[in-house]
C-alpha cells in the first residue's frame, strides 16, 4: 500500500453536489411522464405545494446541477488526459476508449431502464471535446461562449416555430397535418390531451420488457440528443477545461473572488430564473411559454449561475469536515450513484416495481429525494475506504484498459492514476 496521489478535492465535492442534485432535478421525470418535467399543469391545475415544489426547483436546480456535472467531465477529462501524457500512454486513445465505453454504458441505461439517460450525450460531446484540449483558457472560454450562443440562437429558433405552428393551428380550415403537429409539441411542452396523460400512465405502469419496446421506438437517441442539446453541453465542457487550468475549480483563487462570482452568479440567476418562473405561472403554463422560458430565456442565464455554484461549493466547504467528506465520497463515486439512483427509482415508480407512477404530487416526490441523498452519503465513503473505486468506476476503468483493476485497499490509501 503505497501514499495515493493528491486528489483534487474541490472537484470531487463539487461532483457530489452535482450527482445529488441531479436526483432532485430528474425526481419528476422518474415520478411522472416526460411532458410533466416542465410544467406542474400538465395534469391539471397543481396545487399550491406542487408549484412551489416546482418554482423552487427551476429556480435553484434544473439545468444548474447538469451544468455543473458537466463541467467537471470536462476538468475530469482533462486530468486524465493529462495523466496519460504523464505515464507515456496515447492521450487520444485513452480518452476515446473511454468515451466507447461510457457511450454502451449510456446506451443500456437509456433503453433498458430509463429515457433520461445523459451518459451516452457525455460520451459523443466528449469525444468531441477532446479537439480542443490544447486552447489556452481564453480560449477554452471564447469557444465555450460560442457554444452557448449558438445553443440559445437554436433553441429561440425553435419557440419560434412552436408560436408560429400554434398560429396556424387555431387559424379557421387549419390542415390536420398542421393541427397534429402542434398538438404533438403541446403534449412534449406540458399540455397533452388527456389521452395522451392516460397513455403515458399506462406506459410507465407496464412491464419491464413493455417499457423497453417503449423506450426502443420513443426514446430520444444520443445523436438526436447531440443536435438538441450538443453545443450547450460542450461549452459547459470547456469550461471546466478553463476552471480547472486556471485554478478556479481547484480553490487556488482568493476568498475575495470566489465571493464576487458566487454572489454575483447566483444572485443574477435566481433573479432571472425567478422572472421567468413568474412569466409562465402568469401564461398559465401554455406550451408555448413553457418552450420560450426553458429553451430561449433559461440557456443563457446557466452559466453564469453554474460558476456561481461552483464558487458557493467551494467557499462553504470545511476539509475534513464530515459532511465534506461524506459529500466527496458521494462525488467521487458519481457514476455508480447516478445508476444507482436511477435503479432505485425506477423500482419504485415503475409498474414492474412497486408501481407509484403518477401516484404521488409533486412535492410528495422529494420525500423520496431525501432519503436517497442520504443513503449516498451513509454508503460512499464506507464503500471507499474499503475499495479503490465504486463499482461503476472500476468496471468502466477495467474495461477501458483491457484488464481488471485490483480492487481491494482503501481509495484513500492506494495509489492510482488516471
Amino acid at each position: 500500500m503505497t501514499p495515493a496521489p493528491a486528489r483534487i478535492a474541490t472537484l470531487d465535492l463539487i461532483r457530489g453536489v452535482a450527482v445529488m442534485g441531479i436526483l432532485a432535478a430528474n425526481i419528476a421525470a422518474f415520478g411522472f411522464p416526460e411532458f410533466a418535467y416542465m410544467s406542474p399543469a400538465s395534469m391539471g391545475p397543481p396545487s399550491t405545494p406542487d408549484l412551489v415544489a416546482w418554482t423552487t426547483t427551476f429556480i435553484v436546480i434544473d439545468g444548474k446541477m447538469r451544468g455543473l456535472f458537466s463541467f467537471l467531465f470536462g476538468a475530469s477529462m482533462l486530468l486524465v488526459i493529462d495523466r496519460a501524457k504523464a505515464t507515456d500512454e496515447d492521450p487520444a486513445t485513452v480518452h476515446l476508449r473511454r468515451m466507447a465505453w461510457l457511450f454502451v454504458f449510456g446506451i443500456a441505461h437509456l433503453y433498458l431502464l430509463w429515457w433520461g439517460d445523459i451518459l451516452a450525450h457525455y460520451a459523443l460531446v466528449g469525444a468531441i471535446a477532446y479537439m480542443f484540449v490544447r486552447l489556452p483558457v481564453r480560449w477554452l472560454i471564447g469557444v465555450g461562449l460560442a457554444c452557448i450562443v449558438l445553443q440559445t440562437v437554436e433553441l429561440a429558433t425553435l419557440t419560434a416555430y412552436a408560436f408560429d405552428l400554434h398560429a396556424s393551428a387555431h387559424r379557421p380550415h387549419a390542415a390536420a397535418r398542421i393541427v397534429t403537429n402542434w398538438q404533438l409539441l403541446a403534449d412534449q411542452f406540458g399540455q397533452p390531451t388527456p389521452a395522451v396523460i392516460a397513455r403515458e400512465l399506462a406506459i410507465g405502469l407496464g412491464g419491464w420488457r413493455d417499457l423497453v419496446a417503449w423506450r426502443w421506438t420513443h426514446a430520444v437517441g444520443p445523436i438526436t440528443a447531440l443536435t438538441v442539446n450538443g453545443p450547450e453541453t460542450l461549452g459547459f465542457m470547456l469550461f471546466g477545461m478553463a476552471g480547472l487550468r486556471s485554478g478556479f475549480l481547484t480553490g487556488e483563487w482568493t476568498r475575495r473572488r470566489y465571493t464576487v462570482i458566487a454572489v454575483a452568479g447566483i444572485g443574477f440567476g435566481w433573479l432571472g430564473y425567478a422572472a421567468i418562473a413568474a412569466f409562465d405561472i402568469a401564461h398559465g403554463f401554455d406550451a408555448r411559454y413553457v418552450a420560450l422560458s426553458w429553451l430561449a430565456l433559461a440557456t443563457p442565464l446557466r452559466p453564469v449561475t453554474i460558476m456561481g455554484y461552483a464558487a458557493a461549493i467551494i467557499l462553504l466547504a470545511r476539509p475534513g469536515g464530515w459532511l465534506t467528506m461524506r459529500i466527496s465520497a458521494a462525488g467521487r463515486m458519481a457514476f455508480s450513484n447516478y445508476l444507482g439512483t436511477t435503479i432505485l427509482c425506477t423500482t419504485l415508480f415503475y409498474g414492474y416495481g412497486l408501481g407509484l407512477y403518477g401516484a404521488l404530487s409533486r412535492a410528495q416526490l422529494y420525500c423520496v429525494v431525501v432519503p436517497i441523498w442520504l443513503l449516498m452519503l451513509l454508503w460512499s465513503k464506507p464503500w471507499l475506504d474499503r475499495f479503490r473505486y465504486g463499482p461503476l468506476e472500476w468496471l468502466w476503468r477495467s474495461l477501458s484498459r483491457f484488464a481488471w483493476q485490483p480492487m481491494r485497499g482503501s481509495a484513500f490509501a492506494t495509489n492510482r492514476s488516471g
